[in-house]
């Protein structure tokens, strides 16, 4: 089950590593991954689920978000106009660059979550 605090915080965080810090995206990944794995706090399996759905949902909206960027140009008029074949042809070029990155964010974000989620549950069964 999903534990949609940290999912949307995760979130969150991965779109901004991904517009804001792109030169760092792999170790911004794995801390984000492994916080959102900590902080649902559900075993290793729960940490993998919430992480890699934080990162999906991250990638998804990331670009979705520079598509409609990069389709209007900046203008409202230029993109009515100009920008919808172009819409058209970049959604269906970029549509294998898209699922790679969500595949990409995923693995990364899920593996780094399944270690904070370990971490977490090992030491709640100490406690």
């Amino acid at each position: 089950m999903a534990k949609w605090s940290a999912v949307i915080l995760g979130f969150i965080l991965a779109m901004i590593v991904k517009v804001c810090f792109s030169s760092y995206e792999l170790i911004g990944l794995i801390i984000i991954g492994f916080l959102v794995g900590y902080i649902a706090k559900e075993g290793i399996g729960g940490g993998l689920w919430n992480a890699a759905l934080a990162g999906a949902f991250g990638t998804i909206v990331a670009s979705i978000i520079f598509i409609l960027i990069a389709t209007t140009g900046g203008t409202l008029l230029g993109g009515i106009f100009g920008g919808l074949a172009g819409f058209t042809i970049s959604g269906f070029t970029s549509l294998i660059e898209v699922v790679y990155e969500i595949i990409k964010y995923a693995l990364i974000m899920g593996i780094a979550g399944a270690v904070g989620g370990a971490i977490t549950k090992k030491t709640n069964t100490t406690n």
